[in-house]
């Protein structure tokens, strides 16, 4: 959904299908169309596995006992963005969640975070995406770790380590990097309520691993009791607590040049779109000149005074709450020297 709406803000496809093949990773192919979700217009993007690749994430044998992230891949949204120069902003506080699509019953052979991170440092892309895109997946591993018990090592991503997710995850910051967005603001992340099914059981949302994240997070969140599923994912939260610079609302400063909307696939009852403004900093300024006030200037013409009884006197009227008060010498009648004040 973040892609996507990076797509509908004017992100080129082609262009990126190119950059992300320096992902140096293959056996997905990237899918984009053109669709109206309650009326309204967006993209919905996606990443689909070749056969082969989708087979081997999704083997696991009976003996392996590993953590379960709770990653959506195609349904993570956020909530609102900006900053100097192009900047993504996103502004519905009711149904813009980040959300997901259904959870897998079956179990997927994860890798690790030290898998992870060799596949994206072995890559081609820039320093900056390389270290956003792996922050992302250390906090998802930091939260996971904690809730179940585990050291980082044993902590092995599931969904969120597929193929899929890591392309989403890293095309994300190669979008916002091609886009030449530099800074994101957000409204408050809106998260549903009640229970899920995951391959540990039920869980209660918001999920474990985002109440883990939300600890010492200036993050906002509200829930919504009336939508009885899971809308901000683990790797939705990571990237709203890692990526955003701000939450609020739009800047007085900032101007909206496009509005753009990613879909996603899950039906929640609800419009399961995301949307994202582009924001430009504001052309011109106007000035607003107040005609309340009044201003009295008063002169004086000063004979026969020192010069530290002209600064005193400087000094009592500064003190008094005149704005600005100076003498300018002068010559009066019979060329005597002397002072006018103003």
């Amino acid at each position: 959904m973040l892609l996507g709406v990076l797509f509908d803000l004017g992100l080129d496809f082609d262009q990126f299908q190119a950059e992300l093949e320096k992902l140096k990773v293959s056996g997905y192919h990237l899918t984009l169309e053109k669709t109206t979700r309650s009326a309204i217009g967006g993209q919905l993007f996606g990443v689909v596995l070749d056969d082969a690749h989708h087979h081997a994430d999704e083997s696991l044998t009976a003996q392996e006992v590993e953590a379960h992230e709770h990653h959506h891949h195609d349904d993570d949204q956020l909530a609102e963005h900006d900053h100097h120069h192009d900047h993504l902003a996103e502004h519905d506080h009711h149904h813009d969640d980040l959300a997901a699509t259904p959870h897998h019953h079956h179990h997927h052979h994860g890798r690790n975070l030290q898998e992870i991170e060799t596949i994206i440092n072995n890559s081609n892309l820039s320093q900056s995406v390389k270290i956003q895109a792996l922050g992302v997946f250390n906090e998802i591993a930091q939260a996971e770790a904690h809730v179940h018990q585990l050291s980082l090592d044993e902590i092995h991503f599931h969904e969120v380590g597929a193929l899929d997710s890591i392309v989403d995850i890293v095309g994300f910051f190669v979008g916002l990097e091609m886009m030449g967005i530099d800074g994101i603001i957000s409204g408050t992340l809106v998260d549903g309520s009640g229970t899920i099914e995951v391959a540990h059981g039920t869980m209660p949302v918001p999920v474990p691993a985002v109440m883990q994240m939300r600890q010492n997070s200036e993050v906002p969140v509200r829930q919504r009791t009336d939508i009885h599923t899971e809308l901000v994912t683990p790797t939705g939260f990571a990237i709203a607590k890692l990526a955003f610079d701000s939450f609020g609302p739009i800047p007085d400063d900032m101007q909206v040049q496009k509005v753009g909307y990613g879909f996603g696939t899950r039906d929640t009852g609800h419009l399961n779109g995301l949307r994202g403004l582009l924001l430009t900093p504001l052309a011109s300024q106007k000035e607003v000149h107040s005609t309340s006030d009044e201003i009295v200037e008063i002169h004086a013409n000063v004979d026969e005074q020192s010069g530290e009884g002209l600064g005193y006197a400087i000094e009592r009227l500064m003190t008094a709450g005149a704005y600005d008060a100076y003498f300018t010498p002068i010559f009066m009648k019979k060329n005597r020297p002397a002072y006018q004040s103003r």
